[in-house]
């Protein structure tokens, strides 16, 4: 059965967040998982993408926006309408709802902030991943010094 982790940050901005996903993404990778990351639309792949290849100048995240149809597939995909192929065993998604094969993975990450709309919007995928019997763990980053991932 998948597990769910939320991360809870304190931060307000998109910004915070997608840094925070970068962070994560690189984590998840070096444990091994090949990752995709669900974003809500085009723009948001595309800009984190680039945040992706200079979040952190000492390292490099092989990574690949699924709608550039990049041969081979890299270990971190990023996408905001269909699945990505199989194999891949983590998604961190940063859409507003739960696409509706996250199932497919083994765990998924879900990056919530204090901006009012994605706490609306997450709360609610909590509830649903509850309902549902999956089960779910709370990272609540609010009350740390520093907000790394890993």
């Amino acid at each position: 059965m998948t597990q769910v982790d939320f991360y809870i940050l304190p931060d307000t901005t998109l910004e915070a967040r997608l840094d925070f996903a970068c962070r994560l993404a690189e984590t998840i990778h070096r444990k091994g998982y090949r990752l995709h990351i669900h974003t809500e639309d085009e723009a948001m792949a595309r800009e984190l993408d680039e945040r992706l290849w200079t979040f952190k100048p000492e390292s490099y995240l092989p990574h690949a926006v699924l709608a550039d149809e990049v041969e081979p597939l890299p270990p971190v995909t990023l996408g905001w309408e269909t699945p990505p192929a199989p194999g891949v065993e983590a998604m961190l998604n940063l859409h507003p709802e739960i696409p509706e094969w996250f199932s497919r993975f083994e765990r998924v990450a879900e990056i919530i902030n204090q901006h009012q709309d994605v706490l609306t919007a997450k709360r609610a995928c909590w509830q649903t991943y509850k309902k549902r019997g999956y089960p779910v763990k709370a990272n609540d980053l609010t009350n740390t010094s520093r907000n790394a991932a890993g």
